[in-house]
C-alpha cells in the first residue's frame, strides 16, 4: 500500500511540475516558450470502480483505484500514462496492480467530400499500448489504428493488435471496437451532463481461443465542481457473447459494475 501511495504522489509532483513549466510563460521561464509553442495540455484524472474490467474480462471483483495522467503535444501527439491498484482483495486472491503507457498521434482530415457534399472532418489515429502488469509480473504489448467521425453519436472504430506472447502475458490476437457516445445538457447553468456511452467489441484469439466480443453500456452524469474540476458517476453493464461467453473457452458472464471519476483540468 505504501508503494501504491508513493506512485500516486510521484504522479501528483510530475503533473504539478510540468503545469508550473506550462504556465512558465507568465513570467518568462526557460522551457516557458517551448512549453508555449508546444501547445502543451495536461489533464489528470483518478477513478474509483467496484470491479475491474476489461473488454468484457472480469480482472478483479474487488474495488480498484485508477489514476491517469495525459499529455497533449505539438497539435496531435499524445502520452497517458494509466494504472489500476486492487486496493482491497477481499472478494479474491488476484493482485490486479497494473500500469500502462500509451502514445499516440492523432490528424484530422478535413476538406473531404462524398457525392459532391462536404463531410465533417475525420480524424486518424495510430499508436502503442504497453502493459505492465506487475501484480502477475508480466506484460503485453499493443499497436493500434483508430478513426473518428465528427457527428451525432461520436464514432470510432479502433482496431487493436496484440503481438506480444501468451507466455510472457499478452493475448496475440485482435479486438476491434466500436465505440458511440452522447451527452446531453441537464443543468445549463452548472454545465451538468448526462452522459450515455457504448461500444460493440470483437475478440480473434485475444486470451480466449476462438472468436467472440463483448458489449458495454454506460450512463453517467458529470457535474463540474470547479471550473477545472469535474466529478463523473456512472454504472455500467458488460455483456460478452461467442467464445468470450462459452463456458469452454472465456467463460464470462454478465457483469454489473459502477465507478466515479474526478477529472482535473490544468
Amino acid at each position: 500500500m505504501k508503494n501504491r501511495i508513493r506512485i500516486i504522489l510521484f504522479a501528483g509532483l510530475v503533473t504539478l511540475g510540468l503545469t508550473g513549466l506550462v504556465r512558465g510563460e507568465e513570467t518568462k521561464t526557460v522551457f516557458g516558450d517551448f512549453f508555449k509553442k508546444a501547445d502543451v495540455q495536461i489533464t489528470g484524472a483518478t477513478a474509483f470502480y467496484s470491479k475491474y474490467m476489461w473488454r468484457g474480462f472480469r480482472l478483479d471483483d474487488d474495488y480498484v483505484l485508477q489514476p491517469s495522467i495525459n499529455i497533449n503535444a505539438f497539435k496531435g501527439w499524445n502520452l497517458n500514462v494509466w494504472g489500476n491498484y486492487d486496493t482491497d482483495n477481499s472478494a479474491d486472491s488476484v493482485n490486479s496492480n497494473e500500469t500502462d503507457t500509451t502514445i499516440s498521434y492523432t490528424h484530422k482530415l478535413e476538406g473531404l467530400r462524398l457525392l459532391g457534399a462536404d463531410l465533417k472532418p475525420v480524424s486518424v489515429t495510430v499508436g502503442h499500448i504497453y502493459y505492465d502488469f506487475s501484480g502477475a509480473n508480466t506484460f503485453a504489448k499493443e499497436a493500434f489504428l483508430g478513426f473518428g467521425y465528427e457527428t451525432l453519436l461520436s464514432p470510432t472504430l479502433t482496431w487493436y493488435h496484440d503481438y506480444s506472447r501468451e507466455s510472457q502475458g499478452g493475448g496475440d490476437g485482435d479486438y476491434l471496437m466500436l465505440n458511440l457516445a452522447h451527452s446531453l445538457t441537464v443543468i445549463k447553468d452548472y454545465g451538468m451532463t448526462l452522459d450515455l456511452s457504448g461500444h460493440v467489441g470483437y475478440n480473434k484469439h485475444s486470451y480466449i481461443r476462438g472468436e467472440g466480443g463483448d458489449v458495454l453500456l454506460t450512463s453517467g452524469v458529470t457535474v463540474p465542481l470547479t471550473k477545472s474540476l469535474k466529478m463523473s458517476p456512472t454504472v455500467n453493464y458488460s455483456i460478452p457473447f461467442g467464445g468470450l461467453a462459452d463456458s469452454d473457452d472465456g467463460n464470462k458472464d454478465n457483469e454489473f459494475f459502477w465507478g466515479v471519476t474526478l477529472a482535473y483540468n490544468f
